[in-house]
């Protein structure tokens, strides 16, 4: 069960993490490492103020809709409504008043408030995670010599990480027995 979500597994974290830190330190001089930290500083803030903005604006969003739902709904009470529909018969049948049921309900702008607010969440976190990725990429691309050696970097932690999966792969098969399973 724990697998199943993102966030909470955690099972080569800490090694990952700690071969990550080594390439920092050691592949990258001062100047490459304070790029580094300013491009994910600046992603890190544009997403922060993307999603405040995305949440007041969704809550603006969702009380602009309730007060224009309590504007309908106070027009439809103040017009005449017909009270019986006659057949081609003659026959008469009264109309029921559905005004009650129309009404504006606490649950209802509970709910608009509240979705309207985590679709703003999203949408302008989205959008903060854009445009700090962007503004990390022109900080980082800004100099070509400290671009090159972050890229170096990258790759070689790409390798070690590559080697650590594939030197688990291969204990992991020496585990099992020597029949071939494709369901194990």
């Amino acid at each position: 069960m724990a697998e199943s979500l993102a966030a909470l597994r955690n099972r080569h974290t800490e090694d990952l993490r700690r071969l990550a830190e080594e390439h920092f330190q050691h592949d990258l001089n001062q100047s490459d490492r304070d790029t580094l930290r300013a491009a994910a500083g600046k992603v890190s803030r544009h997403a922060t103020i993307g999603s405040l903005v995305g949440l007041g604006l969704g809550a603006f969003l969702a009380f602009r809709l309730r007060n224009m739902r309590l504007a309908y709904f106070n027009a439809f009470r103040a017009m005449e409504k017909p009270v019986e529909v006659k057949f081609a018969d003659g026959r008469m049948a009264p109309v029921p008043d559905i005004t009650n049921m129309m009404q504006p309900s606490k649950w209802g702008d509970v709910a608009t408030i509240t979705f309207f607010s985590i679709a703003g969440l999203f949408l302008g976190g989205e959008t903060g995670l854009m445009t700090g990725t962007a503004s990390g990429a022109r900080t980082i691309s800004s100099d070509p010599q400290a671009k090159e050696r972050i890229e170096k970097a990258f790759r070689n932690y790409r390798i070690d990480v590559m080697k650590k999966q594939i030197q688990e792969l291969e204990g992991h098969d020496k585990d099992k027995s020597s029949t071939f399973s494709m369901w194990s």
